[in-house]
């Protein structure tokens, strides 16, 4: 069975760790609405998609 020869430092398990972090979620203002919103996403509030109308706007 392999053993490993020295002790893993903190330091490098950290480094090696770095990129399994939960990156934050991104979100874009919607040039017609001003809102935020989620990238490549239909805008709920005003059901539009890329310029287009996909959904039927939703009424709060």
């Amino acid at each position: 069975m392999a053993v490993p020869k020295r002790k893993t430092t903190s330091a490098k398990r950290g480094m090696r760790r770095a990129h399994d972090r939960i990156g934050s979620d991104a979100y874009v203002e919607d040039k017609d609405s001003g809102e935020l919103r989620r990238p490549h996403h239909i805008d709920l509030k005003t059901g539009k998609y890329r310029g287009r109308q996909v959904l039927e706007p939703r009424d709060d």
